[in-house]
């Protein structure tokens, strides 16, 4: 029987091994037949001869006990095995010897390959040398990794649903199991992925989820469905945001042409006016760009900011249900999980122009104020910090328990060199000094030193909380003043790169590559995007509400240049630019050109809940992370990308050859629509395209 073709055989090589096969079936039956006796005769010459050759490797071998009898050969001639003056027999010492020698060192290679791998699997690799073991490690679990994509896409194992209570879990954010281990006072809430975090299984939708409404629409109205919140929930809310919020039959409505809304309106022109503005559109002139909204309730300050050209970056704690950041980002808005009750925001210093807090749950008060030390870390040389909170009027600080709190923040501000600018109701506006030497005058015994430099770290991932003031020692100490106004600001100039280690070629490069790719990736998903709403020849882009694309993931976003190329193009979109924490570290780049971006390790579970994003893009992180040390899989991060995509959102991955291939028998067990697009730019490349469907989880 003939063997199969690959698949990528041409069909000549069929014809060639076909033609074959009938050429030696017609020699066959052009043989004359042998007889029984004959065939016989020959395999008893044959032994013989083998047992010849066997008897004189052992005369060879041990000359002592030879022989000096001839031996008959099978054509009948005699022979003599010690008559070394024969050339012939010579030779055929020779060969005997070259086979022997064949069969010992095969011999030797299948017991060395045996042994090697049973000192993998059993105690005794802990005395290997560490690297050694880890390359024989990663060995094997390629190898195994190219059996499973050798059976084929037909043959790979579609991954399992997870339960119905992992519909709205983040990996890394459990509060019981945390209370279990012994995390108190606010503690419980933080980050901890090293208690088995990961999921090995894909999330279902709720039962009555919707794909959501497209951008704007979709800002202002979200399906309840979608979200993990109840009527009651929305009705009982009592902050200045959730009082925003309208339940509709099955909607809920932010709408910002709401006589309720307005209170948003006033509340940001009344922080313009306390800053010395005209009203909130002047904030970009003030060198105001990025605010990071603490406890932002649902982001109605941020939706609102995002009309001014202000990009607001929503956290808040963790929440099993009613979660702020979960309805933030349903909106498509900018929002992550994220809580310093004792660890440090990853986020570099000195990276936003605003920290705002209106009523953000945050008792500023506590361990010695060290949690204001935080927020002057992130903040810029003259940045400003909101604090909108009832203890800070006048009524309220007839209360002795609150006028104490209010004096210890007041205090603490003083000593981290904070102007307090104005204060009106409910309401106090600081201003950061912009001068380093405002530190060295205050006065003595404030009880607040300088970090070192080695407590100065640019981008500190999840370490405790400095007890210092930090961001003295960073070149990018520049006041926001100073600093060029958005939107000309995403286009830093040669002085600004030399900070960031950048030559002004190789950002002037990577600029046009991703301003070339974005019109390839757009010319590709156009006609799938906007197919209820096509593009004829010449038109522009179809414009909101047809816009299905809200929000990017960009999973290595390097210097920030898909976003830029989107924004440059004219897409309504606002992109989450992560830096992995096993690459290069452009994240105060990033955030100095007026984008938003975190410092992730993408072996753990992003902090935000599922389906969050319409689109996940990663150029170069599959060979970025397999070159590292083997601590994570692509299944595991297909596994998250599945987690953070919605249905029927995109994902596109560009990477060498290999690994798309790889990365697309992958996708089949996630079940996306896949397809590889060759680039003509580069030949060691390819572009992988998928969308995941909208599976239902079916009903009881």
């Amino acid at each position: 029987m003939s063997r199969p073709l690959h698949r990528n055989s041409i069909s000549g090589g069929g014809r060639f091994a076909e033609s074959n096969r009938d050429s030696w079936d017609s020699q066959m039956k052009s043989k004359s037949p042998r007889t029984e006796k004959d065939d016989v005769d020959r395999n008893r010459s044959t032994s013989d001869h083998n047992s010849l050759s066997l008897r004189f490797l052992v005369n060879l071998i041990f000359p002592e006990n030879s022989s000096s009898k001839s031996v008959l050969s099978d054509s009948g001639f005699g022979s003599d095995p010690f008559n070394m003056s024969s050339s012939r027999s010579r030779h055929n010492l020779i060969l005997l010897f070259l086979r022997f020698s064949l069969v010992l060192i095969v011999i030797l290679a299948l017991f060395g390959s045996l042994w090697w791998t049973i000192s993998i699997s059993t105690s005794s690799r802990g005395y290997i040398f560490k690297g050694y073991r880890k390359l024989q490690e990663q060995l094997i679990s390629d190898l195994s990794d190219i059996g499973d994509l050798s059976l084929g896409a037909a043959r790979l194992k579609e991954m399992d649903y997870c339960s119905e209570e992992s519909e709205n879990h983040v990996p890394c954010f459990n509060i019981s199991q945390n209370l279990e281990l012994g995390y108190t006072e606010g503690n419980e809430y933080d980050r901890q992925c090293e208690h088995g975090s990961k999921q090995n299984c894909l999330v279902f939708p709720p039962r009555n989820y919707r794909v959501p409404l497209r951008w704007p629409t979709g800002r202002d109205v979200i399906w309840v469905s979608n979200v993990k919140i109840t009527a009651q929930e929305v009705l009982s809310s009592g902050s200045l945001t959730k009082r925003m919020m309208m339940l509709e039959e099955d909607q809920i409505s932010f709408r910002s042409d709401s006589i309720m809304f307005d209170g948003v309106e006033d509340y940001s022109h009344q922080i313009a006016e306390m800053i010395g503005l005209r009203n909130e559109s002047n904030f970009i002139q003030a060198g105001v760009r990025t605010v990071l909204d603490i406890g932002c309730g649902y982001g109605s300050f941020g939706a609102h900011l995002f009309s001014k050209q202000l990009l607001t970056m929503c956290i808040a704690n963790y929440e099993a249900s009613g979660s702020q950041v979960q309805l933030t980002l349903e909106r498509g808005l900018p929002a992550m999980i994220g809580s310093f009750k004792s660890k440090q925001l990853p986020y570099p210093s000195l990276s936003f122009d605003m920290v705002h807090c209106a009523r953000c749950g945050i008792d500023w008060d506590d361990k010695d104020g060290i949690l204001l030390v935080e927020v002057d870390r992130v903040l810029r040389p003259g940045g400003y910090f909101v604090w909108t909170s009832p203890i800070t009027n006048a009524q309220s600080l007839r209360n002795k328990e609150n006028q104490k709190k209010w004096t210890v923040v007041h205090n603490f501000a003083e000593n981290l060199c904070w102007d307090m600018l104005s204060q009106q109701e409910e309401t106090v506006v600081w201003k950061k000094t912009s001068k380093k030497d405002c530190y060295a005058s205050r006065k003595s015994g404030s009880g607040l030193s300088i970090c070192s430099k080695g407590q100065d770290v640019e981008t500190p991932y999840y370490r405790p909380l400095q007890p210092c003031i930090g961001g003295t020692h960073s070149h990018r100490w520049i006041p926001i003043e100073r600093r060029t106004t958005w939107p000309s600001r995403a286009k830093l100039n040669s002085t600004e790169l030399e900070v960031h280690g950048v030559h002004s070629e190789e950002f002037a490069d990577d600029a046009i590559n991703w301003n070339s790719a974005v019109r390839n990736y757009w010319s590709l998903l156009s006609p799938l995007i906007f197919s209820d709403h096509p593009k004829r020849p010449g038109d522009e882009d179809p414009s909101p509400p047809y816009n299905m694309l809200r929000n990017v993931l960009d999973m290595n976003a390097r210097f920030g240049g898909f976003n830029s190329a989107l924004l440059e193009s004219g897409k309504t979109v606002w992109v989450m630019n992560v830096v992995p924490t096993s690459g290069p570290n452009y994240l105060p780049l990033i955030l100095d050109r007026g984008f938003v971006g975190v410092l992730h390790d993408w072996c753990e579970a992003f902090p935000t809940y599922p389906r969050t994003y319409d689109m996940v893009h990663a150029e170069g992180l599959l060979s970025l992370e397999t070159g590292q040390q083997h601590r994570c899989t692509m299944l595991d991060l297909f596994t998250e990308m599945d987690r953070l995509l919605r249905p029927e959102g995109w994902v596109i991955l560009r990477d060498t050859v290999p690994l798309i291939e790889s990365a697309r028998a992958l996708a089949t067990r996630f079940r996306w629509d896949a397809r590889v697009v060759e680039l003509e730019s580069n030949s060691d490349e390819r572009l992988l395209l998928c969308q995941k469907p909208f599976f239902k989880r079916q009903q009881k």
